[in-house]
C-alpha cells in the first residue's frame, strides 16, 4: 500500500482516536499529521496486517510526547447541537456527556486507549494488545474496567433522570 492509499483509509480514524486521547480539535489534527509524519519518515516497517494498530500506537506516543511538553487540555466545542432538543434536554445530555468525558480523561492512558480502540474503531483485543504493547488478556481487562469505570459515573445521573419523572 503507498502512503497515500493508506493516508486516505486510516487517516479518519487515526485523527477520531487522537481527538478522544486529548479532547482538543485541533490537537486531535496536529496530533494526526505528526503520526503520518512519523510514519512517512518510517516507510518500510509497517506490518499489513497491524497497520491500525501500528497507527494508533504512534498517534498515542505523539499524545504522550505533548502531554510531556505541558500542553493544556481544552475542551469540546459545540458546533452540533440537536435543534430539535429542548433546552432542558441539552443540558442533561450536556452534563452527561461532559461527565463522561471527564472520566474518560482522569483513566490511565493506557486504558483510555485500549477503551477507545475497541469502542471507536473495534479493533481486535490482539491488536489492541500489540498497539499498547501488552498482551490480550491484558487488553480485555483494560477495556473491562474502562467501561466499568465510565458506566459508574453515567448511572446516577441515569437514575436521577428517572426520580425527576423522566427515564431515558
Amino acid at each position: 500500500m503507498d502512503f497515500q492509499g493508506l493516508y486516505e483509509e486510516y487517516a479518519p480514524a487515526v485523527r477520531r482516536f487522537a481527538l478522544f486521547l486529548c479532547a482538543d480539535r485541533a490537537l486531535a489534527d496536529d496530533i494526526a499529521s505528526e503520526t503520518f509524519l512519523r510514519v512517512w519518515s518510517t516507510r518500510g516497517r509497517i506490518r499489513e496486517l497491524t497497520v491500525k494498530s501500528y497507527l494508533f500506537a504512534v498517534a498515542r506516543n505523539v499524545h504522550r510526547d505533548l502531554q510531556r511538553q505541558g500542553w493544556r487540555r481544552a475542551g469540546l466545542d459545540e458546533e452540533h447541537t440537536d435543534p430539535r432538543a429542548n433546552v432542558h434536554e441539552r443540558l442533561e445530555h450536556r452534563q452527561e456527556l461532559e461527565t463522561v468525558l471527564a472520566e474518560l480523561q482522569k483513566l490511565q492512558e493506557t486504558d483510555r486507549a485500549a477503551l477507545l480502540m475497541r469502542a471507536l474503531d473495534e479493533m481486535p483485543y490482539e491488536e489492541i494488545a500489540a498497539a499498547l504493547d501488552t498482551t490480550a488478556a491484558a487488553a480485555r481487562v483494560k477495556v473491562h474496567r474502562a467501561r466499568a469505570r465510565l458506566m459508574a459515573v453515567r448511572n446516577p445521573i441515569c437514575e436521577e433522570a428517572e426520580v425527576g419523572g423522566e427515564k431515558r
